[in-house]
């Protein structure tokens, strides 16, 4: 005698099946090497779109980057906000970053080291526009998965060896 709440197996059957047909479509599709490069190039754009900017040649900053850093960037720490020491300095090393880090990811190359630049240039953007946490904490996560499980397979480090498969 069957249970009455129980589904008959013939209804359970097709479900079940549809259900793990798409899950085996989305997974096809979600390939990790390409989920990898997606989160590379992704992470990569908002900092060379900013960076690029900056320039207004080759290792000559612009005076709007300067400004910036001078005038209008503060740093909102408690007891603050306070202004960067060293603007100058501060908005070259940045420009650097910006344009350096985008490039070595977009490649693959040095990717996690890059990534860890990006998350640390991040967190003093956070300080910097408190506000805009819900894009900070997105480019975050994403440099700390590209961090963690590293570039994939369409990348230089990849060649290189930098194959560990993390679990």
């Amino acid at each position: 005698m069957s249970d009455p709440h129980t589904p008959p197996a013939t209804a359970v059957n097709p479900l079940s099946n549809a259900v793990g047909k798409a899950r085996r479509a989305v997974e096809w599709l979600a390939q990790p090497w390409l989920v990898q490069l997606v989160v590379r190039v992704a992470l990569a754009v908002p900092f060379w779109r900013s960076g690029i900017l900056k320039w207004h040649g080759f290792l000559q900053l612009s005076d709007t980057a300067i400004t910036l850093f001078t005038d209008e960037f503060m740093l909102h720490l408690p007891g603050g906000p306070y202004p960067f020491p060293a603007p100058a300095v501060v908005a070259f090393l940045s420009a650097c970053g910006e344009v350096t880090f985008p490039v070595l990811l977009v490649l693959g190359f040095g990717t996690r080291f890059a990534a860890l630049g990006l998350l640390a240039m991040t967190v003093i953007i956070e300080l910097t526009v408190p506000e805009g946490w819900p894009v900070h904490i997105t480019w975050a996560a994403m440099a700390l998965a590209i961090a963690a499980w590293g570039p994939g397979r369409l990348s230089i480090d990849y060649l290189l060896g930098d194959r560990r498969a993390r679990s």
